[in-house]
């Protein structure tokens, strides 16, 4: 092994390798920031073996992005077809295929670079037009940053690394290349990301349940860029390059889907872990400076878990603090309880019914002492071609039953402060058949 590879420990993937310039990024500080983030918030709480950092995560998603470009670009498993589609492939250039695999692995290390404290939980909290990714693009453009990309060899350019971190639909100012946007795929895709490969993969080993496990070995071995079939003509190779398995994949790329249905089913959205979010962020809008984080890239870098962590314990056993009664919900493990949870039967009636059920109690009791929480998946499984073994190339949905049945993750839940949840609950039993009518009936009402 050359002196110049480094090797990181890891419990998913065994071993990460870098080589000099990689580390470099890692030791920046904006990377190094992540190992005091957490991956999954406040899940700690409810999960103890939930205090996985980005950092991890973010090594793991380079990992398996290397994986992935080198079985899709694998001269053996390009077709003609694709060969001619895509430049660097065509030309069989060597030298392009080792730049754009370095800007992937850098994409994908840098992808959370822009993560807030306790990650998602607190994503709202920008100003508005900002999200993490456009953090993340500003860190990627940085001075600091910006000296290591120069200094590789050959040296990356940093829009490359930009549009591969965040892809077409968080970088809507750039043009996307088919090739690139392939690559961006392979990180941020809604079939095969590798971003998703891990966290489901990560959070299953270390909060302990089994949920989020898949092949993705076996995955991986059967990845393809395949042309998009046209819609209801099997054959027709005229769609975009995007990718996709061949048939042996199809149960292992069902085993992914399914493990992500498990994980934010019972895991991502378990009550007690969004109640905990929910106050994080009440506590942050009185504890930040107006209510949002900075957009300043120094200002932001000094802002992790640590710095909330702190301030969290300080508010909770101090009432002249900003934002004590929601740290001491959380410190002192006092958080609201779960009044409502989405039930068929009332989606039936009113497919707002946690909505109704929650203004209803506000009005009857105060807004201060309930939270609302609701969350629909939007869409349905990906649809992704599926090369048969006789050649064809058909939509997953075509061929799979199982994608086709997998359920769409929804949650509405009405949470009461602990003090008036018994009054809340018996007046709610009461009071529940006349909240919960068909909205047309409320609109009339109204």
């Amino acid at each position: 092994m050359p002196k110049h590879t480094h090797e990181i420990r890891d419990p998913i993937h065994v071993f990460v390798r870098l080589d000099n310039p990689e580390r470099d990024v890692l030791n920046s500080k904006p990377f190094q920031r992540l190992r005091h983030i957490h991956q999954l918030a406040l899940a700690y709480l409810v999960y103890p073996g939930a205090t996985h950092k980005r950092f991890e995560h973010s090594l793991g998603v380079m990992e398996l992005a290397s994986r992935v470009f080198d079985v899709i670009t694998n001269p053996n498993n390009v077709s003609d077809e694709i060969r001619n589609r895509l430049e660097p492939l065509g030309k069989a250039d060597s030298d392009a295929l080792r730049y754009w695999r370095r800007v992937l692995r850098m994409a994908a290390l840098c992808h959370d670079i822009g993560h807030l404290p306790f990650s998602h939980a607190s994503e709202d909290l920008l100003p508005e037009g900002w999200d993490h990714e456009q953090v993340t693009r500003d860190i990627i453009a940085s001075k600091e940053m910006r000296q290591i990309w120069e200094n590789m060899t050959p040296p990356l350019r940093q829009e490359d690394i930009i549009k591969l971190a965040v892809g077409p639909k968080k970088a809507k100012d750039f043009q996307f290349s088919d090739w690139e946007a392939i690559l961006s795929e392979i990180i941020v895709g809604d079939a095969f990301g590798v971003d998703r490969m891990d966290y489901l993969l990560r959070d299953s080993y270390h909060l302990g349940v089994a949920y989020g496990k898949f092949d993705h070995y076996r995955l991986i071995d059967t990845l393809q860029i395949l042309p998009a079939p046209s819609p209801g003509e099997e054959n027709q190779h005229a769609g975009e390059p995007t990718l996709g398995v061949d048939e042996g994949g199809i149960q292992s790329s069902e085993a992914l889907i399914i493990a992500r249905y498990f994980m934010y089913s019972q895991v991502y959205f378990h009550p007690v872990r969004r109640i905990y979010d929910i106050h994080l962020k009440d506590f942050l809008k009185d504890w930040l400076p107006g209510g949002l984080f900075p957009t300043d890239i120094g200002d932001f870098l000094l802002i992790t878990d640590n710095e909330v962590t702190a301030s969290l314990r300080q508010a909770a056993f101090d009432d002249g603090q900003p934002g004590h009664s929601h740290a001491r919900r959380i410190v002192r493990r006092e958080h609201f309880k779960r009044l409502y949870e989405r039930n068929p039967n009332d989606v039936e009636i009113n497919p707002e019914a946690g909505r109704a059920i929650f203004n209803a109690l506000t009005q009857e009791f105060g807004a201060e002492l309930f939270r609302h929480d609701r969350y629909a998946q939007k869409g349905g499984p990906p649809d992704f071609p599926v090369r048969m073994r006789d050649g064809r190339i058909v939509p997953s949905l075509a061929v799979s039953e199982v994608l086709n049945n997998v359920p769409v993750v929804s949650v509405d839940y009405v949470f009461a402060q602990r003090e008036i949840f018994d009054q809340a609950e018996k007046w709610l039993k009461k009071n529940r058949n006349t909240i919960i009518k068909p909205q047309k009936e409320e609109d009339d009402n109204g």
